[in-house]
């Protein structure tokens, strides 16, 4: 294997290994192929590439195959070498590649979406492939027969797909910023529940069955952690991006958490460690430091005869507060706000030097991240974007540890 990836101290950053150039448009979907010195594009040019590295270091690609419409998302079963390309038209398209990589068939195609397809998974134990669209639909089809199974309606555009085998419990993500909770039987579904919490539409979401954790991350450039399977509506805010979350990766034998965001941000958040919850927002007709009246507080404003003040909010106490109450910033990581936020001026002379220290490391990938995937077993990513360039990885040196082995230095 030409990228061996060995156990080494932690660096500053992610190593490039390697760029791929030669698509003529987006990027939608780059998967590292297990095993090999491979990777699998799929791109709004109407292409899926299969690229593998060649003796002299370089990826060139071994499948170039045109399709009838823009690539919109994929997945790739590797056991069963099965592919499966989302399309702008709403359709899926399987292909079957060969042992070495080097020719792809045709197997059938699925009309699965009336628009452009958003997500796919494939479940090989009940043989569905499953898939989100932009026609407001979750659907499940049969990859025996070729037949739909079901469909489940949202309001909004379902934007992002995860799916737990073991429980038949789908997660979809919309663009109003709501997460939908689905058990999919063989023709129906049940309703479970929804999680609100984002400002802004879902771009990602991450499900881990072994710790039973959902991580979403949206367009208001943060991410949650929702605590499913233990501590009931306990959830998590993370904030270190200054753009959309494109793309998240929950290492579970590290418990850690590595994200990417549109402006080519890379972070990795420590999640081993006891985080605590942010605060609910108080809401008060006058400020809960000073009294002063709101500015819709009419009735207080003319009994005081004060002008009304701007309500904020302490991001530490939630407390509501008017702007002279809330002079200071300050970074407080374990309720996971990394860089400076709003707080009271009480909770920051309770805030002490060491609260303030990072616990996520930030890097640049230094292009237009619009998706991400990563091989945990060898520590390699793979990052893909508007820029139409594809990017490899060497994740070891960020994670501090060797994921194969379980070996950490930390």
């Amino acid at each position: 294997m030409a990228a061996e990836i060995h156990s080494r101290p932690q660096s500053s950053r992610p190593v490039l290994l390697s760029k791929v150039e030669g698509h003529q448009d987006v990027v939608s979907a780059a998967l590292l192929i297990p095993k090999e010195d491979g990777v699998i594009t799929a791109s709004e040019d109407r292409t899926i590439r299969v690229w593998l590295k060649r003796d002299s270091g370089q990826y060139w690609p071994s499948i170039y195959h045109t399709m009838a419409a823009p690539c919109s998302a994929m997945a790739y079963h590797h056991d069963s070498r099965r592919i499966f390309v989302g399309q702008d038209n709403g359709a899926i398209l399987e292909f079957h590649v060969s042992e070495d990589f080097n020719k792809m068939n045709f197997v059938k195609t699925y009309p699965a979406h009336q628009n452009r397809v958003s997500a796919i998974t494939f479940c090989l134990a009940s043989e569905w492939v499953i898939s989100t669209g932009h026609d407001k639909c979750i659907s499940w089809m049969c990859t025996r027969s070729g037949s739909m199974l079901g469909r489940h309606y949202f309001t909004s555009w379902a934007s992002c797909l995860q799916y737990d085998h073991e429980t038949q419990h789908a997660f979809v993500g919309d663009y109003s910023g709501q997460i939908t909770l689905l058990k999919l039987e063989h023709n129906t579904c049940s309703l479970i529940t929804t999680l609100k919490g984002h400002e802004g539409s879902i771009t990602s979401l991450w499900w881990d069955p072994v710790q039973r954790l959902l991580f979403s991350g949206a367009s208001d450039h943060s991410i949650i952690m929702w605590d499913i399977g233990g501590r009931k509506g306990r959830t998590l805010l993370l904030q270190g991006h200054h753009d959309k979350v494109q793309a998240i990766c929950y290492l579970q034998l590290t418990r850690q958490l590595v994200s990417c965001s549109a402006d080519g941000g890379i972070a990795v958040w420590n999640m081993d460690i006891s985080r605590e919850e942010a605060p609910q927002w108080l809401e008060s007709d006058s400020c809960q430091k000073c009294e002063q009246p709101f500015f819709w507080n009419l009735k207080q404003m003319w009994d005081t005869k004060t002008l009304g003040l701007r309500q904020h909010h302490c991001r530490k106490c939630g407390q509501a507060v008017c702007g002279k109450c809330s002079t200071k910033r300050s970074s407080y990581p374990i309720m996971g706000f990394e860089f400076q936020v709003r707080v009271c001026d009480s909770c920051f002379e309770s805030i002490k030097d060491e609260d303030r220290t990072s616990l996520a490391t930030f890097h640049e990938g230094k292009h237009n991240i619009t998706h991400m995937s990563m091989d945990i077993s060898r520590g390699l990513m793979v990052t893909c974007g508007s820029d139409r360039i594809v990017k490899i990885w060497d994740m070891t040196p960020v994670v501090g540890c060797s994921l194969a082995t379980g070996f950490s230095s930390r």
